[in-house]
């Protein structure tokens, strides 16, 4: 965890683009809320093959000019050009926007064509190529593993194919296991990525949409919420793969992927939030859903 004390505290939101006029004005209303907390910046999320283009547009136009926040939009590079993928980024140049969140993206319903550039490694040094430094670049990380990376050394190599490429900084998938953030970290101290690995924070507001979140994205998740707004503790079935955890009477083999549902093992509880500012991690990303 040490490489990541030596990083500046970072705090941001996302949000999901909305569908309706009204879901805009309620995002705005969030906006304004949030901004008492002094996020570094709002990131907007980009639909599979740009299918949100024009809303996220919107929501990052009105950020940039009425909030005071660096606005940050998603940007995917599956089903894309590079002519179409230019335009973009002369747009955002254009409307002085310095930050973009560099993702491969999920491939649209019945396509087949992945586009000219098929994985974010190659969105980042496309990037780099057309607009030098002009931009700081967030990458995607995955504490729990991409859920189509073969195991977790080859999911790490990827991630370091996006670090070399020219990124600034990552921000995780979220997570509910801290333990799989440590040792994700520890993992890329291990293989010489020195960046700001930001947690993704999700807060749970709907159990039933994070349940269909998390069955396509690989996270664990609580075993089930109650009236009460508590989360029931699940018996950990797996071992723990952070070397600061206790729970490690289990080996694991090497770049073998947990195997079961996407469930927690003993986790989460309030005590998730502190065990990542017990090590230092104040920064953090936090998505809001419109």
């Amino acid at each position: 965890m040490d490489s990541q004390r030596r990083h500046p505290k970072i705090f941001s939101c996302e949000f999901f683009p909305p569908n309706t006029d009204e879901g805009m004005h309620k995002l705005f209303a969030a906006r304004e809320a949030l901004m008492q907390m002094r996020p570094a910046f709002f990131s907007v999320t980009y639909g599979a093959g740009g299918s949100t283009r024009e809303r996220t547009l919107q929501a990052i136009q009105t950020i940039q000019a009425h909030s005071g926040v660096d606005a940050a939009p998603h940007l995917t590079c599956v089903a894309s050009t590079r002519a179409g993928t230019r335009e973009i980024l002369a747009g955002y140049r254009a409307q002085g926007i310095h930050r973009i969140v560099a993702l491969r993206g999920d491939l649209p319903s019945g396509m087949r064509e992945f586009g000219e550039l098929r994985y974010a490694n190659e969105l980042v040094a496309f990037i780099r190529a057309e607009t030098g430094d002009h931009f700081h670049i967030e990458v995607a990380a995955y504490p729990e593993c991409h859920p189509q990376a073969p195991n977790t050394e080859r999911d790490l190599l990827h991630f370091k194919h996006k670090v070399e490429a020219g990124a600034n900084g990552a921000i995780t998938q979220y997570f509910y296991n801290s333990d799989a953030y440590f040792r994700f970290v520890d993992d890329c101290a291990r293989l010489g990525i020195d960046l700001p690995i930001v947690p993704g924070i999700m807060p749970i507001t709907n159990f039933t949409q994070l349940a269909r979140f998390s069955d396509s994205c690989g996270a664990e998740i609580p075993l089930d919420s109650q009236a009460t707004g508590g989360l029931r503790r699940r018996p950990r079935r797996h071992p723990c793969l952070w070397s600061g955890c206790g729970h490690r009477s289990l080996p694991t083999p090497a770049g073998r992927r947990r195997a079961g549902p996407a469930f927690l093992h003993d986790e989460p509880s309030w005590a998730d939030a502190g065990d990542l500012r017990a090590t230092g991690i104040d920064r953090a990303e936090q998505r809001i859903t419109q």
